[in-house]
């Protein structure tokens, strides 16, 4: 049973409440987490918790067991001039230093002028459909429970 610290080793897809798949590790390497060191959303970790090797399951979860929800003060028009000369285009993503420490944004829209940026994760906001399949559970070893280690494959 997958308990706290436990590294699990797991294939995923995410798709949207009508199917559409906007991520999967099927076609790639699997997945290796900490359990309880925050590298999957809340829901789905939770989800996970009592689960077992070679166990299947889909769960839907909410923005706020997610991503999150959009939040509108997120979305801002900056000058272009604070981009120090870089040829800023839509779909570009950036560090951006905030009230609230680094943030990532995503630009949206260039004008001659300005840019607008999203500080939004491109998947708040929306329900979400996790399909896994674990396919190994284990005890941490000293080091990773010393560095609380999220992905020990590495992606991190």
């Amino acid at each position: 049973m997958i308990k706290l610290n436990d590294i699990v080793t797991l294939h995923y897809s995410v798709l949207t409440e009508d199917e559409v798949t906007l991520d999967s590790s099927r076609d790639r390497e699997p997945m290796e987490v900490s359990i309880g060191s925050r590298y999957l959303v809340d829901g789905l970790e939770q989800a996970l918790i009592g689960k077992q090797k070679g166990e299947c399951f889909e769960v839907t979860l909410a923005p706020q067991e997610a991503y999150g929800d959009r939040h509108d003060y997120l979305v801002q028009t900056v000058p272009l001039n604070m981009f120090e000369g870089i040829d800023v285009q839509p779909g570009m993503s950036f560090r951006a230093t905030t009230d609230d420490g680094e943030q990532s944004v995503v630009v949206i829209e260039v004008d001659d002028e300005s840019a607008v940026v999203d500080g939004n994760h491109p998947l708040a906001g929306f329900t979400l459909v996790f399909d896994v399949e674990i396919l190994d559970v284990r005890t941490p070893t000293a080091a990773e429970l010393t560095k609380n280690k999220g992905c020990s494959s590495g992606c991190c």
